[in-house]
């Protein structure tokens, strides 16, 4: 064997080592933050972020009947996770009966859950059905997801049970 043979053959291994780090590198920046807490499943998080919600309020979805971006000076850490409101009174409602105010399937689509998958669920894009918050990941998406909610909500369902069980 010649030098150069020897030399490319020895890099092969190292090489296929950095091309396998490479693509775990990526894959995990590309993935989706959450949580995921023994009371209910992962909750969605942006990247780089440890905000519910994208950081609105999700007593106001209920109370005013429309999204409403939340304050610093009113959070609370529930399910691993930060949740900011927009006034004290929200915070306290929330802490109340969290369970009543969080976002289905830990606020990830509605419409991608019900397909098996987890997409972010975006704050714009919701809906209360049956005193539920659901939220969905684009207008486009939720126009779909409208169709057929109480259909598309079963599977969403069967989906998360999987995914928290």
């Amino acid at each position: 064997m010649t030098k150069t043979q020897l030399l490319t053959r020895s890099l092969k291994p190292t090489s296929a080592l950095v091309g396998t780090a490479v693509l775990l590198a990526t894959l995990a920046m590309s993935a989706p933050i959450f949580a995921a807490p023994a009371d209910g499943g992962p909750v969605y998080t942006a990247r780089f972020s440890d905000l519910a919600i994208g950081g609105y309020d999700a007593v106001a979805y209920f109370i005013d009947g429309a999204p409403a971006k939340g304050s610093s000076e009113f959070e609370v850490q529930h399910r691993g996770v930060t949740w900011r409101f927009a006034s004290a009174a929200n915070l306290t409602t929330f802490q109340q009966d969290p369970t009543k105010y969080s976002p289905q399937y830990g606020g990830y689509c509605a419409w991608a859950m019900a397909g098996g998958d987890k997409a972010a669920g975006k704050p714009p894009y919701w809906k209360i059905v049956d005193g539920k918050l659901y939220l969905n990941y684009s207008s486009g998406v939720q126009t779909k997801w409208l169709k057929d909610i109480e259909g598309f909500v079963k599977k969403a369902d069967e989906h998360w049970a999987k995914l928290t069980h």
